[in-house]
């Protein structure tokens, strides 16, 4: 009886080896996990806060600075508008910067042609300063509600230098 065990147990092991394996989840592209996480943060995906996205990210590069250090601040200046406010939260999804850490700030400004966003390296004191270009602003101002959307898709997809411009 034993010894037909040990004979079985191989193959009982064997034949789990040869089971087909569970399918592995779909691993999303970059454009739809920047997406997600931005949809996390805000509830959507529009051009305004897309463009905070990018502007963040771009600033973490600039400033060499990973995403969530306490070792960046931002400070977002802008109207109390939603579509301009909204770049906030497209840096704070980008860089993990937040009110609750104290490295988020939204500073109220009344014109809407001095909207930017300055990211800040504290250990180092280097900056960098960047808005929306005059042409985002043109084309996405007023746009309505059922195309916010794709627009964020669109604004994901182009050119730093369509999106944003570094404030001199």
């Amino acid at each position: 009886m034993r010894l037909s065990s040990l004979f079985l147990l191989p193959s009982l092991l064997l034949g789990c080896a040869t089971a087909t394996p569970a399918p592995a989840p779909a691993i999303p592209d970059a454009a739809e996990a920047a997406l997600a996480r931005i949809r996390v943060v805000h509830g959507g995906a529009g051009p305004w806060v897309v463009a905070g996205y990018r502007m963040g990210a771009s600033a973490l590069r600039t400033l060499g600075v990973s995403a969530g250090s306490f070792d960046l601040e931002v400070a977002h200046h802008a109207p109390p508008k939603v579509q301009y406010t909204c770049i906030a939260d497209g840096a704070a999804a980008a860089t993990g910067a937040s009110l609750g850490k104290l490295n988020l700030a939204l500073v109220e400004e009344a014109e809407a042609s001095r909207v930017a966003t300055t990211y800040r390296r504290r250990s180092t004191g280097a900056s960098v300063t960047l808005r929306p270009t005059a042409a985002f602003v043109a084309r996405y101002r007023d746009l309505p509600r059922e195309r916010l959307a794709e627009a964020g898709r669109e604004v994901l997809d182009q050119p730093d230098a369509e999106v944003f411009e570094a404030v001199p």
